[in-house]
């Protein structure tokens, strides 16, 4: 089996420079730190990453481009993020195994080789933890605004399934937030009820209840105005099954009034 490790992280804008994240934030680098560690030591062969800032509609994208390189300056914040380098290896073979595999399942999936595409910070932010010298092949997926939740999680079982089937050692990351009523002011955390309801399902996917967690997705996307409308979860949700991996959970914090986990899930 080759799909041997997932993560659960957030992309903060402040998180983009180590150096000059806020105090309150200081956890969500220490996990992101754990996860280098776990992607490290597993010297995986492709990481195949789900943004949720990475926002279409009517069909799903996979980035098969095999060579990302550019320079990002963020629409929502050109004054924290503006001109940043990306230079990453792309997987164009198995990006387009992954769409065939989401037609087949009749979910209108499309593959695109376009060098002059743009990642968005969601893409960046993590990358710059998970693969800081760039050496590790990226494939890039949409969250389709289009699409059910169902129709994720449908897909992100696909996804599942072709990188179980892989010969190369793959690793699958969720790049968003939980709840995410946002408000002007980093240092606000979510309200209590949304916490709650954070808190909640983080203790789901602590205690391997996916199948439970993923019966919770709807409705908490909803009350909690989960980033992306929980597609990105339920991409997650998909792509782990229901038992075979082990989550353990790194810490939380928040970012505009939005709630921010990190987990990574390996296999028992």
């Amino acid at each position: 089996m080759s799909l041997e490790l997932a993560l659960l992280s957030s992309h903060a804008p402040s998180l983009l420079y180590e150096d000059k994240v806020p105090d309150f934030q200081l956890s969500i680098v220490d996990a992101f730190h754990q996860q280098r560690a776990k992607i490290k030591a597993l010297k995986p062969d492709v990481l195949v990453l789900i943004s949720s800032h990475f926002l279409t509609n009517w069909n799903h994208y996979v980035d098969a481009t095999p060579f990302h390189k550019g320079f990002l300056t963020a629409r929502e914040h050109p004054d924290m993020i503006a001109n940043i380098p990306f230079d990453y290896p792309g997987d164009e073979e198995l990006a387009n195994e992954l769409a065939e595999a989401g037609k087949q399942a009749g979910i209108p999936v499309v593959s695109f080789n376009e060098p002059t595409y743009i990642w968005d910070y969601g893409t960046l932010v993590p990358l710059r933890y998970y693969i800081p010298d760039g050496d590790i092949p990226v494939i890039d997926l949409s969250c389709n605004m289009s699409a059910s939740l169902e129709e994720t999680y449908r897909w992100g079982q696909q996804i599942g399934k072709v990188l179980r089937a892989s010969k190369k050692r793959t690793v699958f990351a969720s790049s968003g937030a939980l709840s995410h009523h946002l408000t002007r002011g980093r240092s606000n955390m979510p309200t209590i009820s949304e916490k709650a309801l954070d808190d909640r399902f983080i203790q789901l996917l602590v205690e391997g209840n996916y199948v439970t967690a993923w019966e919770m997705l709807p409705q908490f996307s909803v009350a909690a105005d989960v980033e992306s409308g929980g597609r990105h979860v339920a991409a997650l949700l998909g792509v782990l099954g229901q038992d075979e991996f082990h989550a353990s959970y790194l810490g939380y914090a928040q970012s505009s009034g939005s709630g921010n986990p990190h987990f990574f899930f390996e296999l028992k």
